[in-house]
Formats: structure tokens, sequence, C-alpha cells
């Protein structure tokens, strides 16, 4: 009997313990914490892709478990980001990369909000990359390069150390060897380099959107016809040619180009086809009114913003900071050649060693950070178009000048 009893008083145990799983359970399943879809999208250059893949990996891994992400590369040009964005601030991206000539314009169309975490990007960055990012003495954006800037590339077979300290010395070289030196006159940025350090200026005014401009100036030592006469003699060169980054790369790899002015961007593919012989080095001297004039450069950084408008911006925020790291700055310097603006990166022992880099160091004594509004560029570009083909039109110097500025400085 008291077996029975005891099989009974068991088996009834069991039952409960059985019911009490099974409720259990179902509310186990109910509270399991469901993870939050992240969806982000990211603009970057084109060649980035490969580079931008391998980064988003190392986040998803980094941050596993904490949300289910979902990033999505679009290509989307660096220097006409802001516009694209501007048109569609909502539906724009999360993420995305743009030259810091836009960073006044994003935050005063209410694109970009200042960093929540500026002390330490400050603190991490290249003072020059810091002052590119903000706006007065707010921080709007994460420096992701300090190496937007040009310099010469050219061919140790051919050109001594004194030879390329003048570009008319590089041009006559150049010329005996039936050879060609380039530069692009299409692009306003390159043109800069005639302008810059002769007094004639050019800029922002304090509205952050217009210019002035002094380049058709018909007074002082060096007035604006000196230098349009002197692009108009490097034009007449038969070693001189007007062509735009993509054909001067062509040239240096089939031999007919054995220098031209040029960017990091660059540097691998020169490297790969002059090998030992490829040099780097400050932009030369060139004649004007009779003066040796140091070539100048427009400089900047390229940025990471993140979308004020942005579905996710703690989230977009963190993939900003993680894009832009030391480690991955490093990374894009190894896969890309492109300059850190990290100063732990910038000051690693590779970074140091390169010809490019240092060429580029080398020109910031006579470069200045790209601060021009929208007006600026098509206006230059007409005027060195026709300079580089040797004034077609016949029109007097001064009358082009006068129009060229007209255009810059128009509101």
């Amino acid at each position: 009997m008291a077996k029975r009893i005891f099989l009974l008083t068991l088996s009834a145990c069991c039952l409960f313990l059985l019911a009490a799983c099974r409720s259990q359970a179902p509310a186990s399943e109910e509270n399991r914490p469901v993870k939050e879809t992240v969806a982000l999208t990211v603009w970057g250059a084109e060649e980035d892709e490969a580079l931008l893949q391998q980064i988003f990996a190392s986040f998803k891994a980094h941050y596993a478990g904490q949300a289910d992400f979902q990033i999505t590369y679009q290509p989307q040009s660096e220097s006409n980001c802001k516009d694209v964005l501007l048109g569609d601030l909502e539906g724009g991206a999360d993420v995305f990369a743009f030259a810091d000539d836009q960073v006044a314009a994003l935050a005063a169309a209410g694109g970009l909000d200042p960093i929540a975490d500026e002390a330490a990007i400050r603190s991490a960055s290249l003072p020059a990359a810091v002052e590119a990012a903000g706006v007065g003495n707010t921080l709007y954006a994460y420096p992701l390069t300090a190496d937007n800037g040009y310099f010469l590339y050219y061919n140790k077979a051919y050109f001594t150390q004194e030879d390329i300290q003048s570009l008319e010395r590089m041009l006559e070289v150049a010329a005996q060897a039936e050879r060609l030196v380039t530069m692009d006159w299409s692009s306003a940025w390159y043109v800069y380099a005639f302008f810059g350090n002769t007094g004639l200026e050019v800029g922002l005014n304090e509205d952050g959107l217009t210019n002035y401009c002094t380049w058709n100036s018909t007074e002082g030592p060096i007035r604006g016809r000196d230098v349009a006469q002197a692009m108009l003699d490097i034009a007449a060169s038969p070693a001189f040619a007007n062509r735009p980054d993509g054909d001067f790369l062509a040239g240096v790899r089939d031999g007919t180009v054995i220098a031209g002015i040029s960017g990091v961007w660059n540097a691998m593919a020169v490297q790969e086809a002059w090998g030992d012989d490829m040099g780097a080095a400050k932009l030369p001297t060139y004649t004007c009114a009779g003066r040796q004039i140091q070539m100048a450069s427009f400089s900047g950084c390229k940025l990471i913003g993140v979308n004020a408008y942005s579905q996710h911006p703690d989230w977009a925020a963190r993939l900003a900071e993680w894009i832009t790291s030391e480690e991955n700055q490093r990374l894009r310097f190894e896969v890309r050649g492109q300059g850190p603006a990290n100063v732990n990166a910038a000051n690693s022992p590779q970074v140091q060693s390169s010809l490019a880099i240092a060429a580029l160091l080398e020109q910031s004594n006579y470069s200045q950070l790209q601060r021009v509004g929208g007006k600026f560029w098509d206006p230059v570009t007409e005027f060195a178009t026709s300079m580089a083909l040797g004034n077609p039109s016949g029109a007097s110097l001064q009358a082009q000048l006068d129009k060229m500025v007209e255009g810059v400085i128009e509101r």
C-alpha cells in the first residue's frame, strides 16, 4: 500500500513539473528580445567599394548580436555629393563621403548635425583635417583623409633634381626627349596653381556661398594678364599637354608622359608603371612677368558625414566613426594609398615613407584650403581652356579675365 501511495505521489510530481515546464516555455519565447533591424545606406567613391565592403564586414562582426544590420553601398562622387544630397535629404544616404569644401553648405541646409563626441575626434585628427571638417568652432563631419591636393610626379630616368625646380626647364627636357609633361587645365581646381602665389586672390565671402576674386587685377607687381600670358607661353611648348587625370595615367603607362601634376590617388599606378624611376616632389616654379613664381595648390580633406535625417542616427554615427577609425585609415592607406587624417595613422612608418605623401607635405607649404563657392568652377575652366588652346578667339587677355571674374563673383 505504501509503495502504491509513493508511486502515485511521484507521478503527480512529474506531471506537475511537466506542466510547469510547458507553461514556461511559451513565456520564454515571448520574452526573448527581438533584435532591431538597422538599415543604413552608405555613399562612397566607386573606387572605394571593395574597401568599404571590408569595413562593413568588420563593423557587423564587432557589433554582432546588438542589431540586424543591413548596410547598402551606393557609388556617389565625393565632388558633387552635396548637390545630390540636398536634392532629397530625407531620401539620401545615412552615411556619405564628401569633399570638405561642401561642409558649410551641408551644415547650413540642415543636412549635418554637430558631432556629438567632438573632443575625441579633435584629439585623434590632424589640425588641418579638424579645420576642414568644421564651420567656425563646430565640428560637423568625421575626417577621413588629409591628402586631397596635388603635386608633381616625374620620371627620374629623364629629370634631375635641378630640372624639376622649374616648369620651363622640365618642358625643355621633355621636348628634347619627345615626351610630354601634363596638367589638367579643364579643371579649375588645378588652374589655381598659377594664381595662388601671385598676390591675386580668390575666396568665399562672409555669406559662405559667393566669391570674391581679383584675378583680373591690372595693378601690382603681377597682374592678371601676366598670369594669362605665362599660361599661353607654357601651352605653346610642344612638350606640354592639357590632359585630364585619366589621360595622364594612360600616358604614364604607355611611356609618352614623363611628368605630370596629380594626386596621391595615382601613386600606386605610377609606381607600377615607372618602378624605381618614380619621383614625386612639390610643384615647380614657372616664369611670370620675368619672375619665378612657386606654383600653388588647393588642398583639402575627404570627410564622412551623417545625414541629420537618418532613421538610425546613433548607428549611423557609429558606422562613420568606424570608417574613420585609426585602424581603418591605416587600411585605407594600404589598399588605396590615401593619406590618413588620423594623427597616429599619419605618423606611422608606412605613411611617412610614402613618396607621394612626402611630396604632398612639401607642397602644403604653398597650398591653400579650398574655400570657393559654386560659381568659381565653370568660368575659370572656360578661361583656362582658351589659354590651353592658344587663345583661338584672339580676344584680349584682359577681356577674358574680366569675363571670368564676372562669372566667379556672380551672386
